[in-house]
């Protein structure tokens, strides 16, 4: 009973992370948009928003109703990942500032991102999200959730990405400057640009 509730309150916490976020967002949107910005794929929003506010409910529906036992060295390990997907997201929005928003908005002509973590991968703040997503149901054992919502959550940032970069591509010559940058597995190189705007 005691763990169960420290985990509901650690996902409390991180659902109130998440709408600090999302008035993060909005500010810098309405930024953005004064500045010239274009928005594209703009129904993704809603989904990936419903997504995440299920996938909140159900790690903890999980624990409350399937009651798996709570393992501490899985707890240790998934917390551990989970925290290296915060601070994945917390360098990404740092390097993108004002850039940094929920929509996909690009400033035409502006020149990408390309410092802090942006230095050695394309999308530091989705692998951030993919690591979140996998390991905070861990940290009590919710299998099912992390399993369903990884792959939910790879399916909707496939589609992501996709409309991301094209929309970079189109407005800031992302694709070539960008066209041997790996997405996810840092490059030692630790050079090169990197794009705007990230979820």
């Amino acid at each position: 009973m005691v763990t169960r509730i420290a985990f509901t309150m650690l996902v409390l916490a991180v659902a109130t992370q998440r709408l600090f976020e999302v008035r993060r967002s909005r500010r810098h949107e309405r930024w953005l948009r004064a500045h010239g910005a274009v928005e594209r794929a703009s129904w993704q929003v809603p989904a990936m928003a419903a997504m995440h506010v299920t996938w909140l409910v159900a790690m903890c529906a999980e624990v409350w109703l399937l009651t798996p036992p709570f393992r501490p060295a899985l707890a240790a390990g998934a917390f551990v990942v989970f925290a290296c997907g915060q601070i994945l997201r917390l360098f990404a929005m740092r390097a993108l500032g004002t850039r940094w928003t929920i929509r996909i908005l690009t400033l035409p002509l502006e020149p990408p991102v390309t410092i802090g973590v942006y230095r050695y991968l394309r999308h530091p703040n989705y692998l951030g999200v993919i690591l979140e997503i996998a390991a905070l149901p861990l940290v009590h054992g919710a299998v099912w959730t992390a399993a369903i919502f990884s792959v939910a959550n790879a399916v909707l940032l496939a589609f992501r990405i996709t409309a991301e970069e094209r929309a970079l591509a189109t407005d800031n010559g992302y694709a070539v400057l960008f066209g041997a940058r790996p997405r996810f597995v840092p490059s030692p190189r630790g050079r090169g640009p990197a794009g705007e705007t990230r979820e």
